[in-house]
């Protein structure tokens, strides 16, 4: 989503950077491109009209035209302007005083509001709280069976009713949440395929009946410009307090994401880009419009490992790992924990350049099977200490895995790498960890990054790390 927007701001953006002084000429001309890469991305007319002249008004200014280094002002302007459209600053779900709390999802049907309330109560249960699902869609066939199986598959309870009045399901879900001590339900309501009176007096009675604290609209972000008008209905007859941007890892232009905001003044608090119960991540502007213009996300990398790190080890491979001397079996952790923060493609596409680097097929998101393959090829005592992998060793090890010996030396080259890696890394890992010492959990075991010190590395090690785990 939104890659062809990206790339070309990044061709413009190149244009500007071989000037060393910038005329009004020179603006004009990048800001028609700009306008042209915006309206193609399908970002609403008159959202585009708004951010140009905005954005022109302050690259005409001293600011740049005067500076050194008038090509980075203009980056920097965009980037700031880019980040206003999106919303200023993270709009996060706050929950009241109130048990329960209710939240209501509302949205034309097929934008993925079932599958987004099984992923907001999974993201509810992992931060503590005990969630109740309310199918109060009766429509659509079997809508409230994949509740229900969602529900299942992530251990949360979903109450359905008589499955015949929705307002009455709500109702008496809620009710159903107090009497079973749950302290959020999320009520998933019907959708149409497009706006129609039914289904907005539906939702105002299902609003009157259960007064929600929350009301989330949930978008499809591969919807275009028309999600704008959607969107404005909905803010007029329920007055929804945000927006969760489904299919983000759709091939569609996106223009949907950047205009919602400015169009209902709605901010956007989550964005999907998967089926699995934790693709549902909070909305950071700043961080996706950095992204847009291909800048990477480096911060969000870091949090997805320092999630990873609450995973216990035993005490002797910590104490290994904080001295930087690794074998090979920890080299299959530190790949299956690449894997839980969403994979290599996850993690090349959060560095600068990463999302290009995708799109052009540079990166092998098999990579990580293919290491493992033949490290497994391998036996205990070569896998605890790889120097004995002499010539012979190799070519059997090859020979097991179906590979070459090239693949097999390629891998420990990647290795080297790694533990080079890791002595930089070393005193981030120490300071996270509470000194050279570390922090012990409740059974003596020592804690540890998933992607050991991601805190500590530079932009040079980032780009070093992309670079391993491509095959060359």
């Amino acid at each position: 989503m939104l890659e062809n927007l990206s790339e070309r701001l990044q061709g413009i953006f190149s244009g500007l950077r071989g000037k060393g002084r910038l005329t009004e000429d020179d603006i004009n001309g990048a800001m028609r491109e700009i306008r042209m890469a915006l309206l193609e991305a399908d970002v609403n007319f008159k959202v585009v009209k708004g951010f140009i002249a905005r954005t022109k008004e302050r690259c005409l200014g001293a600011e740049v035209l005067d500076s050194l280094t008038p090509a980075q002002n203009v980056i920097k302007i965009v980037l700031d302007e880019l980040t206003e459209l999106l919303g200023r600053t993270d709009s996060k779900l706050v929950l009241s005083s109130r048990i329960p709390n209710v939240i209501m999802l509302v949205g034309l049907q097929g934008s993925g509001k079932t599958t987004a309330a099984a992923k907001l109560a999974w993201r509810l249960k992992q931060e503590g709280h005990s969630p109740l699902l309310v199918a109060c869609d009766v429509y659509r066939p079997a809508a409230a069976d994949q509740l229900q199986t969602l529900g299942g598959e992530i251990g949360v309870r979903v109450y359905r009713g008589d499955g015949r009045d929705p307002v009455e399901i709500a109702r008496e879900g809620v009710q159903d949440a107090i009497d079973n001590l749950r302290d959020v339900v999320i009520v998933d309501t019907a959708g149409r395929l497009h706006v129609d009176e039914a289904m907005m007096d539906e939702a105002e009675a299902i609003k009157a009946a259960v007064k929600p604290d929350q009301i989330l609209m949930v978008v499809d972000a591969m919807t275009g410009q028309d999600v704008v008008n959607v969107a404005a209905a909905f803010a007029e007859r329920v007055d929804f307090d945000g927006v969760i941007m489904s299919k983000m890892d759709g091939d569609a232009r996106g223009g949907g994401a950047l205009s919602i905001r400015e169009v209902t003044g709605k901010p956007i608090k989550f964005v999907s880009s998967g089926e699995k119960p934790d693709s549902l991540e909070e909305f950071h502007p700043d961080r996706m419009a950095k992204r847009i213009l291909g800048m990477g996300d480096v911060v969000s990398l870091i949090e997805s490992a320092v999630k990873v790190q609450q995973e216990e080890i035993e005490q002797e491979q910590a104490e290994r790992m904080m001295r930087a001397n690794l074998n090979l079996n920890d080299f299959i952790e530190m790949n299956r924990q690449i894997r839980k923060m969403g994979g290599i493609a996850k993690l090349v596409s959060a560095l600068p350049g990463g999302d290009k680097a995708m799109a052009a097929g540079q990166v092998d998101e098999g990579a990580l099977d293919h290491m493992e393959v033949i490290i497994n090829s391998m036996t205990k005592a070569e896998r605890e200490k790889p120097d004995l992998l002499n010539g012979s060793r190799r070519a059997r090890i090859a020979a097991g895995a179906g590979v070459t010996v090239s693949d097999v030396n390629q891998l420990i080259r990647k290795f080297n790498e790694a533990k080079k890696m890791m002595k930089k890394m070393m005193p981030a890992v120490e300071d996270m960890q509470g000194g050279k010492k570390g922090r012990k959990g409740k059974k003596g075991r020592r804690r540890r990054m998933g992607l050991p010190g991601m805190g500590g590395m530079s932009m040079a090690d980032l780009k070093k790390l992309q670079d391993m785990m491509e095959d060359k």
